[in-house]
């Protein structure tokens, strides 16, 4: 009788998770002529949220989308499609990858599956994830929000400075190397004056600086600066516009002139919070739980800098 019970419990179960699986919710938002993004939410990824916390925008080219970015997994690239050939029904012949963090890219054989789209990143991508090998998504999301999801690998890497033209649109590849991952691209369209600048720029939440480094922040930061953009999108947050890095500008300069002062006081790594206060962005989504990780890790970093 348990052991019926127990079938019986089993199966109810199993319904109720298939009327329920998780679905996104997403809507486009058109930021340039021929441009359309979907913003994640300024959260760390969750069950609840399936992964959607960063950027990734579709490229209107004449007869197919480029897109920038394909986002946390199998299930968000399908739903996003589906929103996108409401705008138009073109095929995506191109997915580029700004940079290897998995909640940027994991939709990418959604496209390879259903289009057969080129694949372009970077090497550390096909270096450091696996099929098989569990990434961080893997281990923050449940499996039904992951079913159809796989790691597969890049048809070309980004390792130098290069201009492509897909379907009549032109775009700079930059490479800036280690700012906010350890292999970040930026990647401009210079007739449109648009600049995908990755998680190189996030506003309305703090950075999570937890392979970067100050300093490569703030060489990347000062290569889009010299660039004509009118819109930038960035990795994460709402912003697009001419104002869109001046948060991520006044945090890595506060940071590091704050870590550089609390070195030269010789608080010590255990004291680095305590004296490096970043009150400016206390208000920010995430300050709380990233902040206290980014003040550490600067300051083992900038211990012995010397300003070149």
């Amino acid at each position: 009788m348990l052991h019926l019970i127990s079938k019986l419990c089993l199966l109810t179960s199993l319904s109720i998770g298939s009327i329920y699986a998780f679905e996104y919710k997403l809507e486009p938002k058109q930021v340039s002529e021929n441009i359309w993004c979907f913003f994640g939410k300024l959260e760390m990824p969750t069950k609840e949220n399936g992964g959607n916390m960063s950027n990734h925008c579709y490229i209107k080219g004449k007869n197919s989308y480029i897109l920038v970015d394909s986002g946390p997994t199998y299930k968000f690239a399908q739903a996003a499609y589906k929103e996108m050939e409401k705008i138009a029904k073109l095929p995506v012949r191109v997915v580029l990858n700004t940079h290897e963090h998995d909640d940027h890219w994991l939709g990418n054989n959604f496209y390879k599956e259903k289009f057969n789209a080129k694949l372009i990143g970077v090497k550390l991508q096909d270096e450091n994830y696996t099929e098989g090998e569990p990434s961080r998504m893997h281990h923050l999301l449940s499996h039904d929000i992951l079913e159809g999801t796989h790691i597969v690998k890049l048809d070309e890497h980004i390792t130098k400075p290069i201009t492509k033209k897909f379907d009549g649109e032109t775009i700079e590849f930059i490479p800036v190397g280690q700012g906010h991952s350890k292999f970040d691209v930026l990647m401009y369209m210079p007739q449109r004056k648009v600049m995908f600048a990755g998680d190189i720029v996030m506003n309305g939440r703090i950075t999570s600086n937890r392979e970067g480094l100050v300093i490569g922040q703030l060489k990347a930061l000062n290569t889009i600066q010299q660039y004509d953009w009118n819109i930038l999108i960035p990795g994460h947050g709402y912003d697009f516009s001419k104002s869109a890095i001046d948060e991520s500008i006044q945090y890595f300069s506060l940071l590091k002139k704050r870590i550089l002062k609390g070195v030269e006081e010789d608080v010590g790594l255990a004291g680095a919070n305590k004296f490096v206060q970043m009150v400016e962005f206390k208000d920010k989504a995430l300050f709380d739980l990233l902040n206290p990780r980014n003040v550490s890790r600067a300051y083992g970093e900038l211990e012995f800098y010397e300003e070149e």
